[in-house]
């Protein structure tokens, strides 16, 4: 054997040793999560219940990332950051899985197999009531299920790197960082009631404190809904569109399919929270907005 063909199966068995490497302390960040109390509200089984779990889907975005026959998607051709992105069969995985790991997907980005999530959104149901979210897992679970050949999720090893070098990169140390609520329902039910809707629905975009997401998303701060009155507001909420009929970027496609149902009420309880946030001036030194 040459001296060529020597440094030739050095240089490749240090290239696999280094992905090995990479590989498994990856793996190792992905598993290094930290569980909330086991989930264990009741599942109601009466239709209204379901039904308040189908709005929960329809305005949070279930439909948007999972289909809108809750199939799975496949997020090749939109989003190649992971190698390949894959939004499960959401009614199979309802049924597949107890509610404790259901929970913990949903709300802490944990997945079943105990692995920290990078592209389920669930900073936005972190602050999201037990109530509303066994409504969710009974509407989900009473789904029909549509079979959809879907490949395995993959991720790439640029992302593998990523997370050995960039903090704060999958979500559950997102959902880990999603501010109290604070309003009390008592003394103030509508700027409550809306600030719940805002931090389960806007905060996906719109920065962990709805004050605006410079590091992924590009977002404006929210505090800009004071500027512009309730039916313009309703306007850009059910169809994406603003001033003028322009389109709004996202919130184009987003608007029309998740907030186009969202009732009166949650509306006006949008409005009058977002209108209050200009009163306070945005949190400093955080992650999504550097």
């Amino acid at each position: 054997m040459n001296k060529l063909m020597i440094a030739l199966l050095c240089g490749f068995g240090l290239v696999a040793l280094a992905g090995a490497g990479v590989y498994f302390a990856s793996e190792a960040v992905l598993r290094d999560v930290s569980y909330d109390a086991p989930f264990d509200h009741p599942i109601p089984t009466d239709a209204a219940s379901i039904e308040r779990g189908r709005y929960i889907a329809r305005t949070r975005g279930c439909f948007g990332c999972h289909g809108q026959q809750l199939q799975g998607m496949n997020f090749d051709e939109q989003w190649d950051w992971p190698a390949r992105a894959i939004a499960p069969n959401l009614a199979r995985y309802a049924r597949e899985h107890d509610i404790a790991a259901l929970e913990a997907a949903i709300r802490q980005g944990i997945s079943a197999e105990g692995r920290a999530m990078l592209s389920m959104p669930s900073f936005n149901f972190a602050r999201l009531s037990d109530a509303d979210l066994a409504d969710l897992i009974a509407f989900l679970r009473s789904a029909p299920m549509i079979d959809l050949d879907l490949p395995s999720p993959r991720l790439g090893w640029s992302v593998r790197w990523e997370l050995l070098t960039v903090p704060n990169l999958h979500v559950e140390d997102w959902a880990d960082h999603v501010p109290e609520l604070t309003h009390d329902h008592q003394r103030k039910p509508a700027l409550a009631r809306g600030e719940y809707l805002a931090m389960t629905t806007c905060n996906e975009c719109h920065g962990l404190d709805l004050r605006g997401d410079t590091l992924i998303m590009g977002t404006p701060d929210l505090a800009i809904v004071r500027a512009i009155d309730r039916d313009t507001f309703e306007t850009i909420i059910r169809t994406g569109r603003g001033l003028g009929d322009r389109h709004l970027g996202l919130m184009s496609l987003v608007a029309p399919d998740r907030f186009s149902e969202m009732t009166e009420q949650d509306v006006d309880d949008l409005y009058h929270f977002l209108s209050t946030l200009g009163t306070e001036p945005a949190m400093q030194d955080v992650f999504w907005r550097p």
